[in-house]
């Protein structure tokens, strides 16, 4: 009984962040941010962006991953349930709604206008994203590699997670090596 209330706040917040998320996972990183972290305070920044990048690399749509995380950490398995069932639930009322008008020239125009918000809402998140993750000459030089290898080279994107993180574990590694090596 006592969590409840802690899954009806999951589901509508989820709902509410499912309802205005046009353009993906990477879009609602904003929204995330506001309601999340700052009005909920149910994680942290480093949370968001780990859960992200696990979400980006899981099978699924990422904000589905990323709902489903939030609520676990909140209130357990069932948690995670009611707020994947929050993110969904939008999506899917969209979705019916959309498909009986898209054939309107109106309706047309209008996901167009939402189109050129929603790459605005990318650029945004994705400058955010570059100033909190790279810290190092070497995390740009990774940032400028990867999006080279994907725009420039069409290398599907796992392949450029797969490299990162093996990236990150051997200058984590190298990194104790030599450490040990000065204390030495």
């Amino acid at each position: 009984m006592k969590k409840i209330p802690i899954l009806i706040d999951l589901y509508v917040s989820l709902a509410k962040i499912g309802s205005v998320t046009f353009g993906g996972g990477m879009a609602m990183m904003p929204i995330l941010q506001r309601e999340l972290i700052e009005k909920k305070k149910w994680m942290t920044e480093d949370e968001l962006l780990d859960y992200y990048a696990i979400g980006q690399s899981t099978p699924g749509i990422i904000a589905v991953n990323v709902a489903t995380f939030v609520g676990f950490k909140q209130a357990g398995i069932a948690g995670g349930i009611v707020a994947t069932l929050g993110m969904i639930t939008p999506s899917v009322v969209i979705a019916r709604f959309i498909s009986s008008v898209d054939h309107l020239p109106l309706a047309q125009k209008a996901l167009r206008g939402i189109n050129v918000s929603v790459a605005a809402l990318l650029t945004s998140v994705v400058f955010q994203f570059s100033k909190k993750t790279v810290k190092s000459i070497l995390g740009f030089l990774c940032l400028a590699v990867s999006f080279a290898a994907i725009w420039f080279f069409k290398v599907p994107s796992y392949w450029m997670i797969i490299a990162g993180a093996a990236t990150g574990v051997i200058v984590s590694v190298f990194s104790r090596k030599t450490k040990k090596s000065e204390d030495k």
